[in-house]
């Protein structure tokens, strides 16, 4: 079988378990506990999984027994002395209430054809990106928030041209989807480390890819993703659990490179996040997370990170830390990303590319292009997926510096790329939501965005300004009642 093909198969097992409630999110990571335990064994990694709780000491039992065994092992693989076991399976439960719906489970996934002669680890790895996938297409599964498109991470990634030895960092790490890109990447470009020393080899594995992840469940479909994708080593550090926007991110450290798409909305419960470090409070998650990353960059470190239009041009707070990021680094290049390329989300999105001078700099940012991939462009979705083709224009008009240096050419007011200096920008009350290109559909209202995209968007407007008053009435000394 193709990986393809295992996928829609591993997907279609979830019909075993409608009958026990059990939704498409919960499936994924039921499947994750035990896949985990069957890739172990075709990876021949099984030694790191104690005697007693591996997989054919599950396949060998039946019924109750079976049922009872697989619970017994979730507890014990919690409290496994190998880290990453450990972390896979912290307080991991199981929702099957059924001991025959687990036993066709596990037969099931025993009888796949997961190495046919054609496959490798690197399948493995695609095979359960593939899954993760699914369950973000299906909007019932609510897992859209945690899901890049790969075909945009990959674009990205390519752009930033990762290195040997650069500390790679994604704070809002969701399944890891950039760190892995970027690990694919740097074997891929450099000969699979053949080159490097035994200790910058062991960087490489070991220290190299860092990111932080707030909900224990996504992590858990993390580490699985970088364990399938042979990073990270025997540790589960690749993926810390943490509260990036408290006292926690800190722990991050330094970054020379960072990928990320942080989540959309407002800060759950209101209020400021418990960051002692930041100079603008908000409880604009996006704009807190904008913080955070710049201020991680080491000097000279570079970024590319999502963020959506709100962050563009909100007032107060907001063009303070607009003004901030554009003195501290260069904020060379804007990408405004097509409708509908977020499962389940209808926000407008933004892709900011930008290098950091200095914490001390003033005035870094001298020019922001802008490529404008929205306007006069197709609602992607299901029926229009997106494709590497879709940024193959931007890619060469952005050029092959990292850095945004090389060779630009402003294509005016009907071109998709333009140049805007920082006195405009300025003027303009540093609000950086620029567009200039006619809309042609205009007129035709069979051609404006679905209606639930339009609620969407306006639900992310209005949370945004709903942020600025609570932070008004904290000023004032107000209490904002939740």
């Amino acid at each position: 079988m193709n990986t393809n093909e295992i996928v829609q198969k591993l997907w279609s097992l979830c019909n075993i378990l409608k009958d026990d409630g059990i939704t498409y999110h919960q499936y994924v990571g039921e499947l994750t506990q035990l896949l985990f335990l069957k890739m172990a064994r075709e990876t021949c990694t099984e030694e790191r999984i104690p005697q007693g709780l591996r997989w054919d000491d599950l396949l060998n039992k039946e019924g109750l027994d079976q049922f009872r065994h697989y619970k017994h092992c979730l507890l014990e693989l919690g409290e496994c002395s190998d880290s990453l076991i450990a972390a896979i399976y912290d307080n991991a439960a199981t929702h099957i209430r059924e001991p025959r719906h687990l036993s066709q489970l596990i037969a099931d996934i025993d009888q796949l054809d997961w190495f046919a002669e054609e496959h490798d680890r690197d399948d493995l790895g695609d095979m359960y990106e593939g899954l993760l996938e699914k369950n973000a297409s299906e909007t019932k599964s609510g897992a859209g928030q945690y899901f890049t498109p790969r075909v945009l991470i990959d674009s990205i990634v390519s752009l930033m041209q990762p290195q040997p030895g650069e500390v790679i960092q994604d704070p809002a790490a969701g399944t890891a989807g950039f760190l892995i890109a970027a690990g694919r990447y740097l074997r891929r470009k450099h000969a699979n480390f053949d080159n490097l020393t035994d200790a910058q080899y062991t960087f490489q594995q070991q220290r190299a890819l860092v990111g932080m992840e707030l909900v224990p469940e996504t992590r858990r479909l993390a580490l699985m993703n970088c364990f399938l994708h042979d990073l990270g080593g025997r540790e589960a550090e690749i993926i810390k659990l943490g509260n990036t926007l408290s006292n926690e991110g800190k722990a991050l450290g330094q970054a020379n490179l960072v990928l990320s798409n942080p989540p959309f909305g407002a800060k759950k419960g209101g209020g400021l996040p418990t960051r002692d470090d930041f100079a603008f409070p908000t409880s604009n998650k996006q704009l807190v997370f904008l913080q955070h990353i710049y201020r991680s960059l080491a000097a000279g470190g570079r970024a590319a990170v999502v963020l959506p239009d709100n962050v563009l041009f909100e007032a107060g707070t907001g063009a303070d830390i607009r003004r901030d990021l554009m003195d501290k680094c260069n904020l060379h290049t804007i990408l405004r990303l097509p409708i509908g390329i977020f499962y389940a989300q209808g926000v407008k999105t933004n892709v900011l590319f930008f290098q950091k001078v200095s914490d001390a700099a003033t005035g870094s940012t001298k020019n922001v292009w802008v490529y404008d991939l929205r306007m006069n462009m197709p609602t992607f979705g299901k029926r229009s997926p997106l494709t590497r083709g879709t940024f193959s224009e931007f890619e060469k008009a952005y050029g092959p510096d990292v850095n945004g240096a090389s060779p630009r050419y402003d294509l005016g007011e009907k071109g998709r790329f333009r140049c805007f200096s920082r006195s405009l920008i300025k003027e303009r009350g540093d609000n950086l939501d620029i567009s200039w290109l006619k809309d042609d559909s205009a007129t035709d209202a069979s051609e404006l965005p679905d209606p639930a995209v339009l609620a969407q968007q306006a639900i992310v407007e209005l949370n945004g300004a709903l942020a600025e008053l609570e932070e008004l009435m904290i000023e004032l000394g107000q209490e904002v009642e939740e």
